[in-house]
């Protein structure tokens, strides 16, 4: 008959074998930098393009918010690639960002083409 219960290695500490899962656990969400994302994503309702009439977020037009400790980077992608209104959205994002954080704001276009469909809207 052979024991059915599992031994930890006796030459490890116990903390030694459940610190990394911590750890992982830790580095994989931070309650408040989620929170900072969240309150950004929320300023940046206030950003609409005038010419389809719905803002930046509703858009899917922010495709990844970068929190540092020293600054801030938003990478975004515009619905056309010639927009006539891309500085003063670019602008309008950055500004809006600041209002959230307390450091510098880099605002980074993507070559990324824009899909309608990627923020549910069906023509």
């Amino acid at each position: 008959m052979t024991d059915s219960t599992t031994e930890t290695p006796t030459n490890l500490p116990e903390t030694a074998t459940t610190a990394p899962a911590v750890a992982a656990t830790d580095a994989a969400f931070d309650p408040a930098r989620r929170a900072t994302e969240l309150a950004i994503l929320d300023a940046l309702r206030a950003v609409v393009d005038p010419e389809i009439g719905m803002n930046v977020v509703e858009l899917a037009l922010i495709k990844q918010i970068l929190l540092g400790p020293d600054s801030t980077e938003i990478k975004m992608i515009l619905t056309t690639p010639f927009c006539p209104y891309a500085g003063s959205m670019i602008a309008q994002v950055k500004e809006q960002t600041e209002t959230v954080v307390d450091h510098d704001v880099k605002v980074t276009l993507l070559a990324e083409r824009w899909d309608p469909r990627d923020a549910g809207l069906m023509w």
